[in-house]
């Protein structure tokens, strides 16, 4: 009987030992999930910061004089020879106008300062120089600021013009010197740019009339952000804008949408009968790109924006249909045998993660997909703080073995701006120190 007893009491003690384990999991589930979430942002923190000393250190705020590399301090004395100081990556190229977007993304959610003076410092230099650069232009003499006043095409000022607006919008202090090199910009991107016949931004090469779907980056953000410049200062252009932005993505998406696939085709070229699809990785990046920065900005009653944000749960769902095992996204998205691509991988991480912090898609459902992304990009940044495996400027082609054998380089700026924007908009949605698994 006293062994009855023992075991009974054994039995229930067990029972309740085994309650009490059970209510006390997801406890210490949420604990882990929370010291997984704090490392990884103690880890984006530290990988950003690396690359902002690389960056900081490698593109200097100032201007010299070529012949001998001395400091022009006095913007009276800009002529011929004045020229941006020697870096690595240039100030003023399309490339360094995401790296603007990123650097102001990261001081507004990681909150260092340092972020947003790397890029008011070297706007302020820009403004300054731009009416004596552009004293030159006007008496035919070449300008360090040739691009951002008499551009050729949109390479040349659209995603600076989207920058620099961001930066007076974060800094209204720098509108003064900045609106004149914005209107320039917007002017050539709105009016000027070649276009065909039903209004769709294109180019002239390599054949007339090609549609890039790079240009949707290089051409529609800038058109969007000067609506939002221009809300209380003149609302019937800044609808204007908004409506403009609208149509080029609905254009765009007429010629280079792949509705199978749920990506974008590279390029369409109107002279021909068939148009092969190959889907390049940073093209649809800058795609969705596109697509986050209008929704952003767009009004909430526009009509046009359940359109754009159809587009983009379309187009993440065709994204995270490809991503590899790894995390990674390869140069052709869906030919698993070419390289996994740095800049890509970077601009789906940050859409899939912006997209869930504005409440556009689920945390459960994306956040995970955004997570590996930023794992699998930050294995890319090195010691020195330089970003590897960055597919070099691309053109177009109709074969994937241009694609395969495009070079990767640190020395390729398209990856730093997109590597701050993703590690900053992970680092926001893990705030919540989210468990997927």
């Amino acid at each position: 009987m006293k062994k009855i007893l023992i075991i009974a009491t054994l039995l229930a003690v067990l029972a309740v030992s085994g309650q009490y384990a059970a209510m006390a999991q997801p406890a210490n589930n949420a604990a882990q999930g929370q010291t997984r979430g704090n490392r990884l942002n103690e880890s984006i923190r530290t990988d950003l910061g690396r690359l902002f000393d690389f960056l900081n250190n490698n593109t200097p705020a100032k201007l010299v004089n070529r012949s001998d590399n001395s400091e022009v301090t006095d913007m009276k004395k800009i002529d011929a020879n004045t020229t941006f100081a020697r870096g690595r990556f240039g100030l003023v190229t399309y490339e360094w106008g995401v790296t603007y977007s990123g650097m102001l993304k990261a001081a507004a959610i990681l909150g260092e300062q340092r972020y947003a003076d790397y890029v008011n410092e070297r706007m302020q230099l820009i403004g300054n120089a731009f009416p004596y650069c552009k004293k030159l232009e006007d008496a035919g003499t070449n300008s360090t600021l040739r691009g951002l006043i008499i551009p050729k095409w949109l390479d040349d000022c659209g995603s600076m013009e989207a920058a620099m607006v961001k930066a007076v919008l974060a800094n209204p202090q720098l509108a003064t010197i900045m609106r004149p090199v914005i209107n320039s910009a917007f002017d050539f991107v709105m009016y000027k740019e070649h276009r065909l016949d039903d209004g769709a931004l294109a180019r002239l090469r390599p054949t007339t009339n090609s549609v890039w779907v790079d240009d949707m980056y290089m051409g529609i953000p800038p058109i969007a952000y000067m609506g939002k410049l221009l809300e209380k200062e003149d609302p019937a252009m800044a609808a204007k804008c908004y409506d403009e932005a609208v149509k080029q993505i609905m254009l765009f998406k007429k010629r280079l949408w792949i509705e199978d696939k749920l990506l974008f085709r590279h390029s369409w070229i109107e002279s021909m009968t068939y148009h092969p699809s190959l889907f390049w990785a940073r093209a649809n990046g800058w795609a969705t790109l596109t697509l986050c920065d209008v929704l952003d900005i767009l009004p909430a009653n526009h009509p046009g924006r359940q359109q754009v944000m159809d587009l983009l749960l379309d187009h993440l769902h065709g994204i995270m249909a490809v991503q590899g095992g790894d995390g990674f996204w390869h140069q052709l998205l869906d030919r698993n045998d070419s390289y996994t691509e740095t800049s890509a991988t970077a601009i789906f991480t940050y859409c899939l993660a912006h997209a869930v912090n504005e409440g556009w898609v689920d945390l459960q459902a994306y956040g995970p997909a955004a997570q590996a992304g930023w794992k699998a990009v930050a294995t890319r940044i090195n010691a020195q703080g330089e970003v590897e495996g960055t597919c070099v400027g691309t053109g177009v082609a109709y074969e994937p073995g241009f694609y395969y054998n495009r070079p990767t380089s640190v020395n390729a700026a398209h990856g730093y701006g997109p590597v701050l924007l993703a590690g900053c908009e992970v680092f926001k949605m893990m705030a919540s120190q989210p468990r997927f698994y």
